[in-house]
């Protein structure tokens, strides 16, 4: 079965309701209700609710500063909490001047990238559908084809080249993430040289234009580690809006012939090791391993047969 229902960046409670966005007026005319409720977005993080350390604040519109980015993210699909069933979610994004008078405590902006899993499936959904599209429109200001400004449209899910008239749409960059079994049932772990020491994953990559991604899991294994898998297997998928992608997760077998041109690339990939579930079980202390957001742990732990303690 697929790993996507159970990863916490995968869960939603949110219908992204398509056919309202093209209604003119009708972020506007949302705003305007006082049953909407607005996710507050600040430098990639969103705000939490005062009294909570694991709910976000969802405010009533008359609680958005003017001049806020406001996208529509969805209706809600169940009642949560005290949000009814049929809840119009939209994001208020902030910049440095309306951010700080929200709230200058730090504490309550929260990245999903460490946060997510500690959300309920409404909260998660919100943060990562929000933060993917700010993260959007902050690097589509301009016209990518003519350099034009570009203006936000259709409740926040297009841009518009104002010397053309084109419409822009957001895009997600796929990116494959491996989990590599020798004939022993081992997985090959690898630390990256931009990440903290001790710290080891699963060899990951983006898919290169014209690529399939099956292609690209052959391809980037092979660059980051001399070694040749065969049959890769899907495993699930899960957003990654740091700043705009997917994680595609699959698994492979390598080619026992190339088992002894086992190397890092040296650039990315500076140690590579391979664990048996017992050896991996026993280094915990001693390695770092992915956080409990990523689609990397919950593989891990799909194939070592039990979720890794807390802080592992």
């Amino acid at each position: 079965m697929s790993l996507t229902p159970q990863l916490p960046l995968s869960r939603t409670r949110i219908n992204r309701d398509a056919i309202s966005r093209k209604i003119p007026g009708f972020l506007e005319q949302i705003m305007g209700e006082d049953t909407t409720r607005v996710v507050l977005i600040w430098r990639g993080e969103a705000l939490l609710a005062e009294d909570s350390h694991t709910r976000i604040e969802l405010v009533a519109p008359g609680g958005v500063l003017a001049g806020s980015f406001l996208i529509y993210l969805g209706v809600t699909t169940q009642s949560v909490r005290d949000i009814p069933e049929g809840t119009r979610i939209v994001a208020a994004v902030l910049d440095d001047v309306t951010g700080p008078l929200v709230s200058k405590d730090m504490a309550r902006w929260v990245s999903a990238r460490t946060m997510a899993h500690a959300l309920d499936d409404l909260d998660s959904g919100i943060v990562v559908e929000a933060l993917a599209m700010a993260n959007w429109h902050h690097a589509h200001t301009f016209s990518p084809i003519t350099g034009a400004p570009a203006e936000s449209d259709q409740a926040g899910w297009t841009r518009v080249d104002q010397s053309t008239g084109k419409d822009l749409f957001p895009r997600t960059d796929a990116a494959v993430i491996a989990l590599v079994t020798d004939q022993h049932d081992r997985i090959v772990l690898g630390s990256n040289a931009l990440w903290e020491a001790r710290r080891y994953s699963l060899l990951a990559g983006f898919v290169e234009p014209g690529e399939s991604l099956e292609a690209a899991v052959i391809r980037e294994v092979f660059e980051e580690s001399g070694l040749v898998v065969t049959n890769p297997v899907y495993m699930g998928s899960q957003p990654w809006p740091f700043p705009a992608s997917l994680m595609v997760g699959f698994r492979a077998e390598i080619d026992e012939a190339s088992l002894a041109d086992i190397r890092p690339d040296g650039t990315e990939i500076i140690d590579l090791r391979w664990f048996s579930r017992e050896e991996l079980l026993a280094s915990l202390g001693e390695v770092l391993l992915p956080g409990r957001p990523s689609i990397a742990r919950a593989m891990i732990e799909s194939w070592l047969g039990q979720e890794l303690p807390e802080g592992s």
